[in-house]
């Protein structure tokens, strides 16, 4: 027997192995239980000549001198088959076909295939629509699928990452903090720092999390083997929690593996120091005044940019009588995220006077634009390399209501073209600005559009991003599916019902069961706030579709609301009643 411990390796076949694959290839189908008259049938499709093992691009995947499978890629591009895919019975399940398939998606991929078919065994579909694979139909009782060559990592995410396995350190409440009155208490998006990297190594966040979302996630997005930290800071303090723990500031420091926080502060340079000139261009241009500063000085040399007016509120009594004079407006404090600090103001508006007291003090008057519901919220995100060049990772569509942020779906489609260039244009021109300021890593830039499709910036942010979130997922699914993946976030997916640990995890098991069978994959992304007195789960939603996306999503939110059904009909008091309606009005907003 083969050395488990050693590794696996793959290599080309050679003639010579071409009767002993025809066995391999036998055996594995035995290995589901087939009679002997149906395997005698099976044996000439089966087998493998001498020569058709050059011809049919065939692999192995040998461990210790032992071949334990191998693999074929058939046919010229466009259009390619996995032609044989077999694993030896006592290597079934060792990760020997996950191996191969990947390898075969690569290689398809150099060689110039678009698309690869599948014609699968009954009993190996669910392995092949776990790697990525679409149904397509039957034939001969036999599941035929369509998979697509993996595309290599994108140049930002080399960029971000060094191209290495990375440190994710989930510092959102702290980040905010500076820019507030302090740290209030850990934030539940600290959890989406988990994904902002596609080979993670250390994940360190401020609340416990179970171990099950780990690995069910890292399972889905290839990360391998990840050390989690969690629970370390109940306050929200993660940088002071570290440093309190020389032995973990040495476990995340002497790995040679880039420290990636959710968004540099002070505290957070006593573990992993960042460039000379970041901390200032935070400070800076998180400002809502200085970034359209910026703005103004860059969109003459874009045409399809417009700047919204903005001005100091002045006096109360100067904003109190502006208020009521009925234009609409946004009053937006100078520091502020996820629509925390931004507000719309108009002649509906309740409480004008008292809305003027609270807001008067340092408050910017920013004109409203217009504009429709299609394409309104756009985001362009970027990473500026440690030499100062821009990389742009992408624009996505938000999902804002108000102010308040909600998610945002990114991919092929989502935007129209003119839109997306107009965006990439200028959140290129202002990173361009930012690397001048010796800002070095993770932006974006948000935008609304006006009624004539001009796009207005409205603010940036320097640090990762819920769009960041969806932008790492789906380059991690193209890199390991191939093709080209559509990505929704739902960063507050109300629950009906607080399950506990065990029974959640059941629930979300079955829903992404419902959602696989709809071609689409489901991540939890917010695991945590399940838990408070008003649970919700933030998700990412992956498909290849817009259909498939859209109906998955419909079944994460009807399934999720469906738990409170088993508590219709039991009575409540009228106070816990009222408790009840008060839980459900103070629902958190996510920060985005």
């Amino acid at each position: 027997m083969a050395d488990l411990t050693e590794p696996v390796r793959l290599r080309a076949a050679r003639p010579d192995e071409a009767d002993a694959l025809s066995g391999l290839t036998m055996r594995s189908k035995a290995y589901w239980g087939y009679n002997a008259a149906f395997l005698a049938d099976c044996r000439d499709e089966l087998r493998l000549r001498p020569d058709e093992v050059v011809a049919r691009r065939t692999m192995v995947a040998e461990r210790d001198g032992t071949v334990h499978g191998m693999a074929t890629l058939d046919g010229d591009p466009p259009d390619g088959e996995l032609g044989l895919l077999f694993v030896e019975p006592d290597a079934i399940g060792r990760g020997v076909g996950r191996m191969l398939y990947r390898h075969v998606m690569a290689e398809a991929a150099r060689l110039g295939f678009a698309q690869v078919r599948i014609e699968s065994d009954p009993h190996a579909e669910g392995f092949y629509l776990a790697m990525g694979a679409q149904r397509q139909g039957t034939n001969h009782a036999m599941p035929v699928m369509m998979a697509w060559p993996v595309r290599p990592e994108p140049s930002w995410s080399v960029a971000w990452s060094a191209g290495a396995p990375t440190v994710h350190v989930g510092n959102v409440a702290e980040f905010n903090g500076q820019f507030t009155s302090g740290v209030r208490g850990p934030d539940h998006y600290s959890c989406l720092a988990a994904f902002c990297g596609q080979r993670p190594a250390i994940i360190v966040l401020p609340q416990q999390v179970d171990d099950w979302w780990g690995r069910d996630v890292g399972a889905v997005l290839g990360w391998g083997d990840v050390e989690v930290h969690g629970g370390i800071a109940g306050d929200g303090r993660v940088s002071e929690a570290i440093l309190n723990r020389p032995d973990l500031v040495a476990r995340l420091t002497s790995q040679g593996s880039p420290v990636l926080p959710w968004g540099r502060t002070a505290a957070f340079d006593a573990i992993a120091p960042s460039p000379g000139g970041v901390l200032a261009a935070i400070s800076r241009y998180e400002s809502k005044r200085h970034s359209h500063e910026l703005f103004r000085a860059l969109a003459c040399d874009h045409p399809g940019i417009v700047v919204p007016a903005q001005r100091p509120a002045g006096s109360r009594r100067a904003l109190a009588g502006e208020l009521a004079g009925g234009t609409k407006v946004v009053l937006k404090r100078e520091y502020g995220v996820g629509g925390s600090g931004t507000l719309i103001v108009s002649a509906e508006t309740k409480g004008l006077r008292a809305l003027a007291r609270r807001w008067a003090d340092g408050v910017l008057v920013e004109e409203y634009v217009e504009g429709s519901d299609l394409y309104r919220n756009p985001t362009f995100d970027a990473v500026i390399d440690s030499d100062g060049e821009v990389h742009p990772v992408g624009v996505g569509l938000m999902d804002v209501d108000g102010t308040s942020y909600r998610g945002v779906t990114v991919g092929r489609g989502v935007l129209p073209e003119p839109l997306v260039d107009t965006a990439v244009g200028f959140g290129v021109a202002v990173g361009r600005a930012l690397a001048k300021e010796r800002y070095r890593g993770w932006y974006d830039v948000d935008f609304v559009t006006d009624r004539s499709g001009r796009l207005a910036p409205v603010e940036i942010n320097l640090r990762l991003t819920g769009p960041a979130v969806a932008f790492h997922i789906q380059a991690a699914l193209d890199r390991l599916r191939g093709g080209h993946h559509l990505v929704r976030t739902l960063d507050c997916v109300p629950l009906g019902a607080r399950l506990p640990a065990g029974a959640l995890r059941v629930h979300v098991d079955r829903v992404a069961q419902q959602c696989r069978e709809l071609d689409a994959t489901l991540l939890v992304t917010i695991p945590t706030a399940a838990f408070d007195p008003v649970p919700y789960l933030g998700v990412a939603i992956a498909a290849r579709t817009s259909q498939a996306l859209a109906e998955a999503e419909t079944t994460v939110r009807d399934a999720s609301t469906a738990l409170g059904e088993m508590f219709v009909d039991l009575p409540l008091s009228p106070r816990a009643a009222h408790g009840a309606r008060r839980r459900r009005a103070r629902l958190r907003r996510p920060s985005r």
